[in-house]
């Protein structure tokens, strides 16, 4: 008889988990109470991409008489289509993944999924009707949502979540941003270049301030938002917000998390705003579920905790994707990897997650990719390390496209060689970490990328300026 797997949430890690059990012979059973895709497909990764496009796609018709084009009309933006297209690309994606369940002989249940006692779990309609589904493995996949701050709570007009942002039906003509942060961040520059005034209150002493991100690519984007006319304050918090008619005062001070000596000099103030968007973390769903039905507790922020084989302290019960909270990448990628690794243990297998090796892929403008430790982790860490860094500017493809700002950098073992990190800001960053990730993964060393051609023109060839240069050999950079 088939292993009865139940997974609850269909979200990167949920519907990967339940296609992989499935494959490995399993009878699965998949619940979800909204639609399948999770954060990612329905309020996060997906259409904020699709407001990038349209917002990159908008500054280079501004920008096309560069480029030898001389437009017949200045471009005008309609929110409505974009939005509808927004709604389309969504529903496409929903439909691929309910054929890949389906083709994988995957059960979907809509309904709020619960569990009742070991090896039993509850599924409620959208009506109230109960049924229970039994199961010999249990993967949670319930993720998250926007954290909400109980000074200034979200009320979907003036103060937004990042979810909110996604459904706006003009576009502001002031905006705070709170969390200088990825999602902040991508934000800023989307609604930047579809005519918002942007600024971003950041409690650190840089935007991004996350140990994955080298700190050369928090001054480059600062570089460039000064250029585009973003204004961003670090080191301040926001301590009230207020309502007044169709503005709001947002009040700014000095934070709590000195690390530049620069609060001493930080005085309170008030911006005026149309709106103001908080995006400072995510939090964990798993209440509700019945998690004490099974002894199964959590921290006491409210994550679940797993080991590398993504099983909890409860047998036969498993967690991936970002209900583990921020000690885990909280990425898509990565909660896919989780799914396939909870799905292979959950039939008998041995494998374990590793993180060593993550890409991070940030959609601001530029971008950045990122994959292993930054040279400042590698030095706190006491590791004897050789930065290579060589600029887009050198590269023909860069420049033929208009899009020269940014840099590589390769964080590599001065003794060995290896490549221990991989940080790129500039065009398309997001896709050529691909390489970093592959080299951080396989322990590859800097000679390695240097000693394999990489064609002409292509923004790739960064990847080989940068590692010519690391061992001696540079041409361009």
């Amino acid at each position: 008889m088939s292993k009865k797997i139940l997974v609850i949430g269909a979200g990167p890690g949920g519907y990967v988990a339940a296609v992989r059990a499935a494959a490995l012979g399993a009878d699965v059973t998949i619940i979800e109470k909204e639609n399948p895709g999770g954060t990612c497909l329905n309020k996060g990764c997906i259409p904020s991409k699709i407001f990038k496009t349209s917002a990159d796609l908008f500054l280079s018709f501004k920008d096309a008489g560069k480029f030898g084009i001389v437009p017949g009309q200045a471009p005008c933006f309609d929110m409505a289509a974009l939005m509808q297209r927004k709604q389309n690309i969504i529903k496409t994606q929903r439909q691929g993944i309910m054929t890949l369940l389906k083709k994988n002989r995957v059960k979907f249940e809509y309904g709020k999924g619960g569990i009742k006692r070991k090896g039993i779990a509850s599924l409620v309609s959208e009506n109230g009707d109960e049924k229970e589904i039994p199961f010999d493995k249990l993967i949670l996949a319930t993720g998250t949502i926007p954290f909400d701050v109980p000074a200034f709570p979200f009320n979907g007009k003036t103060i937004l979540s990042s979810d909110d942002l996604l459904e706006l039906k003009e576009i502001p003509k002031s905006i705070v941003i709170v969390g200088g942060g990825v999602i902040g961040c991508e934000f800023a520059f989307i609604l930047s270049a579809l005519g918002a005034k942007v600024t971003i209150v950041e409690a650190m002493s840089r935007l991004l301030p996350l140990p994955s991100v080298d700190e050369c690519c928090s001054k480059i984007l600062q570089r460039e938002m000064k250029k585009k006319k973003m204004k961003f304050l670090t080191d301040q918090i926001v301590t009230k917000a207020e309502v007044k008619g169709d503005i709001i005062c947002v009040t700014t001070g000095a934070s709590p998390f000195p690390d530049s000596g620069k609060q001493s000099k930080i005085k309170p103030q008030c911006i005026e705003t149309e709106k103001m968007a908080v995006c400072i973390g995510r939090s964990p769903l798993a209440g509700g579920i019945g998690l004490e039905n099974i002894g199964l507790e959590t921290d006491e922020k409210g994550w679940i905790k797993v080991n590398d084989k993504m099983e909890t302290k409860i047998p036969d019960i498993y967690a991936i994707g970002d209900i583990l909270g921020p000690s885990r990448a909280m990425l898509a990628h990565v909660a896919s990897h989780e799914g396939m690794v909870a799905a292979e243990n959950a039939m008998g297998k041995d494998r374990k997650m590793h993180y060593n090796a993550v890409p991070g892929a940030i959609f601001t403008s530029p971008e950045i990719g990122d994959v292993g430790i930054t040279e400042s982790e590698a030095r706190r860490q006491g590791i004897d390390v050789t930065c290579t860094s060589v600029n887009f500017r050198n590269l023909g493809k860069a420049q033929a496209m208009g899009e020269i700002t940014g840099e590589a950098k390769i964080v590599a073992d001065k003794k060995s060689g290896k490549i221990l990190g991989v940080h790129i800001i500039g065009p398309h960053a997001t896709d050529l970490i691909a390489e970093g990730a592959l080299a951080v993964t396989r322990g590859l060393l800097v000679s390695d990328i240097a000693g394999t051609i990489h064609a002409h023109p292509t923004l790739a060839e960064i990847m080989s300026e940068t590692s010519l240069k690391g061992v001696g050999m540079a041409v361009h950079g």
